[in-house]
């Protein structure tokens, strides 16, 4: 599933495309077909991504929103669109652009307060300037649940996945079980000041590297990481290979069903709060 960082690059991406145009909707599939008929016509006037969900804002106050899911695409291009091939759920045409959405979880149309509801059950997005990690802090500082496990609730924070929450649990010398409410403040602000470096710098490459500039293969001598989801990292998928740091075989096991990566080493399990 894409990680927030994806989502804002697309919602840029569309305002590029489409903001200020009329566009032409369809549902080449057919799931969308009564969506398509009432948002043909409109115009795009901003687009904005809140953790993993884009949105876009139509005149007449419409907002389609998306959530891609494991398994939703989007593609698009200049000009005339090419032919349909395979399921596409939503295609948007103007005078310039072309746009096709594929296999989404999640391709609706919502008025006014139906995105204020979406909003409101979302945690702070550490991508959007104005996100309120004490909202996040109140709910991690009470809970018994494994820190690893709150970061990838989106009712927590929203926008981080699989990556970022391993690295930054890596990065922070914290162990994915550690509870939620024995993190203090000090680490939480640490915490969240990394994933939003992190999720930063992601969204302007569009890939994710969390390794420190010492930790680069250039830097260690060693390969660059060959895995499909592109990018430098400490723990993710590297179970069973030395840690960066101090060589230790990285562990993983399974955590409220999600795999979950550490070092043993570098991230230990805590008898006391983590005050440090």
């Amino acid at each position: 599933m894409p990680e927030g960082h994806t989502i804002h690059r697309l919602a840029a991406r569309h305002r590029d495309l489409f903001a200020g145009d009329k566009v032409l909707a369809s549902s080449p599939q057919g799931r969308f077909v009564e969506g398509a008929a009432v948002l043909s016509g409109s115009v795009l006037d901003a687009t904005e991504a809140y953790g993993k969900h884009l949105l876009h804002h139509y005149s007449g106050g419409l907002t389609l929103h998306v959530h891609l899911g494991l398994y939703g695409k989007v593609t698009d291009g200049a000009g005339e669109p090419p032919a349909p091939v395979g399921q596409v759920r939503l295609r948007l045409v103007s005078d310039r652009h072309w746009l096709e959405l594929r296999g989404p979880t999640a391709c609706e149309l919502l008025d006014p307060p139906e995105v204020a509801a979406l909003r409101d059950r979302l945690g702070p997005d550490p991508l959007r300037a104005e996100a309120e990690p004490d909202r996040a802090f109140e709910r991690i500082r009470r809970s018994p649940t494994p820190l690893a496990g709150l970061l990838l609730d989106q009712s927590v924070v929203a926008g981080t996945g699989l990556i970022f929450v391993t690295e930054a649990l890596f990065r922070a010398g914290l162990p994915p079980t550690l509870p939620g409410r024995r993190l203090s403040r000090p680490r939480w602000d640490a915490l969240w000041a990394d994933l939003r470096e992190l999720m930063t710098v992601a969204e302007a490459r569009g890939r994710i590297d969390t390794v420190r500039d010492e930790h680069l293969p250039e830097a260690m001598g060693r390969p660059p990481r060959v895995d499909r989801h592109g990018g430098e990292v400490y723990v993710y998928r590297r179970a069973g290979q030395p840690c960066h740091v101090c060589g230790t075989a990285i562990a993983a096991g399974t955590m409220a069903g999600r795999n979950a990566y550490w070092c043993p080493r570098c991230q230990p399990a805590r008898r006391r709060r983590a005050t440090t």
